[in-house]
């Protein structure tokens, strides 16, 4: 079973203060999955929430305003940021990515993905230079795991993670003082679709356990993270990765040599949902091996991934909702 003995998250002490009441902040994508938990913890926060994707939200946020908007139109995201009377903290959360190894497209379609994860933030965080220049606001980048280690069936979508981290740190120095920019280095997170690429609460439990503190990351998890980095409490912390991984991933050669993770000794002896049970070793963090698909460390064709992968809430990287029908070609998404 999935660790239940977490504490639930508490924003209070982010902004004791209260150094978001009356701000202004947009989550890109913020319409559901993470983003959705990113905009509720700032509304908590007391800023005033926007969001902006292609389409609306299926429940709309209370106090969260919402405006459609195609981060890949650069035209019309300067004319969206120009009309904003203020401008204190920008999320850069929209992203995603199908499941497709490199040799099963062409270089136009690997190319997408990185205009929506890469060049999409970076012309939103142009486009919002000014207002957070005159507000001496903040840029949180929503990155993923998956920019730090190899990641085959999504490498496009690590080479675009990595390269957003890096232009975080650049913004940070060239920006400074005027704007903080910083990104949260995010791991596995349970969303509404989680069960769906799982197999249910086993296919949960079964990849919780190769997550170090036992469970998967909540979008309010991630959600208090970026809280912390656009509050006053985070002034002197800029050009930062911050990791939301529950620790990481449990290394996979230690399934070679029949050793679960800690805590959980009847992994390494074919427990139920465990790696023996399946019939593979331990893969990556939140890879398939985990949940009885693919080669272990390797992400299965139905589009479950490592730590923070696709699948593992079935709305792209990180927790990210998914790409848009231009980019999943024939499943049809919303990269919020």
């Amino acid at each position: 079973m999935e660790n239940s003995t977490a504490r639930p998250v508490d924003n209070s002490w982010h902004d004791p203060a209260g150094s978001l009441r009356g701000r202004t902040v947009l989550v890109t994508g913020g319409t559901r999955g993470v983003g959705a938990g990113v905009a509720r913890a700032f509304a908590d926060a007391g800023a005033h929430v926007l969001t902006c994707a292609r389409r609306p939200p299926e429940q709309p946020l209370d106090g969260v305003e919402f405006t459609p908007l195609d981060l890949r139109d650069p035209p019309a995201v300067r004319a969206f940021f120009d009309a904003l009377p203020r401008l204190d903290v920008l999320v850069n959360n929209a992203g995603g990515t199908p499941y497709r190894r490199l040799l099963d497209a062409d270089a136009e379609r690997h190319a997408k993905v990185l205009e929506l994860n890469l060049t999409a933030p970076l012309t939103a965080s142009l486009a919002a230079y000014e207002q957070l220049r005159r507000s001496r606001g903040s840029i949180v980048m929503i990155g993923s795991v998956s920019g730090g280690r190899p990641s085959p069936g999504s490498a496009a979508y690590g080479a675009a993670k990595a390269g957003l981290a890096h232009l975080a740190a650049s913004m940070a120095v060239e920006w400074a003082p005027h704007v903080r920019v910083n990104t949260l280095v995010v791991g596995m997170v349970r969303t509404e679709r989680s069960a769906a690429h799982y197999g249910g609460p086993d296919g949960i439990a079964a990849v919780a356990r190769t997550v170090p503190l036992g469970r998967l990351a909540t979008p309010a998890d991630v959600g208090a993270a970026a809280v912390f980095l656009a509050s006053d409490a985070a002034a002197y912390i800029s050009g930062a990765s911050l990791q939301v991984h529950g620790g990481g991933e449990w290394p996979g050669f230690l399934g070679a040599v029949g050793r679960g993770p800690t805590g959980d000794p009847a992994a390494s002896e074919g427990s139920a949902g465990g790696p023996a049970a399946c019939g593979e070793g331990w893969g990556s963090s939140g890879g398939p091996a985990a949940s009885g698909k693919g080669r272990p460390g390797d992400p299965g064709p139905s589009g479950e991934g490592r730590s923070g992968g696709a699948g593992l809430s079935g709305e792209g990287r990180s927790g990210d909702p998914g790409l848009s029908e231009e980019i999943r070609g024939e499943r049809r998404g919303e990269w919020g």
